[in-house]
């Protein structure tokens, strides 16, 4: 049995861990968004942690707006990297463990080859750079942190390229979408799976720190797209085209493939290919 505290419960991750939830009907979960606790208000959590005192915390909360947050520079910190900290301290304090989400984009995309937990972030905007703050703050504050970097994560619900793909699709003739960025599309309920497994550990001494967790296998957005419409049968014809062709206000990585070897061997994990989950997802969608 566990007590577990779950953040930003209203987005895809959140939304698949309250799904996964039911199959641990011996543990107590407190699923919260902003509208019930302001994670940047650090009195707010620690009036949670004291009430609700959890043995774990899956902190899935982020400002994620890659490109509006060049604008929103303060907000982007305050909730990926000040939250953190806030969350973190009082995870210490009560001794509970930590689970974190971070991103892949805490790396430029230059080396070209797959990244490691031990490869230097250099991120290219403030998204990125305010996740590797709070990645930081994190293990800086409590020792009995683990922290997951994933990457174009994916549900069946939510906002995110799979439904915006699905829905262009069936309204479009034509769609053209960047081959040139590589990266590991990543269903959310495989990561919700892995977190609640992480979370129910009694034996995680030793293995706190920095992982990175997607599916199995490389592709672009291109291919990412051009999958979606052969699994979900649309007819939609899919162009590729340079990233200098879809300009956005911030910087993407050219290349955030993630190595999965570290968090394989130490929880001995077997990770699909994101081809045949992305296959299973659409048709259990459909």
């Amino acid at each position: 049995m566990r007590t577990i505290w779950v953040t930003g419960s209203a987005g895809q991750l959140g939304r698949s861990l309250q799904q996964l939830a039911r199959q641990y009907p011996d543990s107590t979960f407190w699923f919260t968004d902003v509208a019930e606790l302001d994670i940047t208000d650090e009195e707010a959590v620690q009036y949670f942690m004291d009430k609700h005192r959890p043995q774990v915390v899956i902190n899935g909360a982020a400002y994620t707006q890659v490109d509006k947050a060049e604008e929103e520079r303060t907000l982007a910190y305050e909730v990926n990297a000040k939250a953190v900290q806030h969350i973190a301290r009082s995870c210490r304090e009560h001794n509970a463990l930590l689970l974190h989400l971070s991103t892949d984009f805490v790396f430029d995309g230059q080396q070209g080859h797959p990244y490691v937990e031990e490869d230097e972030p250099h991120p290219l905007g403030v998204y990125g750079t305010t996740k590797q703050q709070g990645e930081a703050l994190a293990l800086a504050e409590h020792e009995r942190t683990i922290i997951l970097r994933t990457a174009w994560v994916y549900a069946e619900h939510g906002k995110n390229f799979l439904q915006t793909m699905l829905r262009l699709g069936a309204e479009r003739d034509v769609l053209k979408v960047v081959n040139d960025q590589i990266g590991s599309p990543t269903y959310t309920g495989d990561l919700a799976s892995v977190l609640l497994q992480l979370a129910h550990d009694s034996s995680l001494g030793g293995k706190y720190g920095l992982y990175h967790y997607t599916h199995e296998g490389a592709a672009t957005w291109y291919d990412f797209a051009c999958a979606i419409m052969e699994y979900a049968e649309l007819p939609c014809e899919v162009l590729p085209i340079p990233t200098i062709a879809y300009p956005t206000p911030a910087r993407r990585p050219a290349y955030s493939y993630l190595s999965k070897e570290k968090i394989k061997s130490t929880f001995d994990l077997t990770l699909p290919h994101w081809r045949h989950r992305l296959k299973e997802v659409i048709a259990k969608s459909k």
